[in-house]
């Protein structure tokens, strides 16, 4: 009988392991707006959805890094849910404070940007399987912005 049953476990694993899940990247990051407080950026995510069906986002987590720091991070609940056999676009706004970017100015250089690492960590909820992390990471530099940002 426990010949059966472990045989009856193998093959759901087997089948949920290999079942489609969604995928994601982060497409852009780029300036979107300053406040008093801090300079707003806007990470753009695109998201498949490879089942019939919509699937709730339960969280996004990120983390900003720069000169091997975290300048940024926080957590967005309940972004929506992701389009049934669809690609859905996730803007996630990432809030730096004046003050790291002040500090960061060793880095910014003539050039006028930061490099960062961004880690996005976008929890789903799905079907049978319970809460699933889609873990991702991308390197680049972030425009800075400019007197003129600042007064538009």
């Amino acid at each position: 009988m426990s010949q059966l049953l472990d045989k009856a476990k193998n093959y759901v694993a087997d089948k949920v392991a290999n079942m489609p899940k969604p995928e994601a990247s982060i497409t852009d990051v780029d300036f979107k707006r300053v406040s008093r407080e801090s300079v707003e950026y806007l990470a753009k995510v695109s998201v498949s959805n490879p089942y019939s069906t919509s699937i709730p986002i339960c969280e996004i987590k990120y983390s900003l890094k720069s000169a091997g720091r975290e300048i940024a991070s926080g957590t967005i609940p309940d972004p929506g849910s992701l389009k049934a056999s669809d690609t859905t676009m996730l803007d996630v706004p990432v809030k730096v404070p004046h003050s790291i970017l002040l500090s960061l100015a060793k880095d910014i250089g003539a050039d006028w940007d930061i490099d960062y690492q961004l880690d996005l960590g976008l929890v789903i909820d799905l079907p049978v399987i319970g809460n699933f992390t889609i873990p991702l990471s991308q390197k680049g530099e972030i425009k800075l912005p400019t007197l003129s940002d600042m007064f538009a």
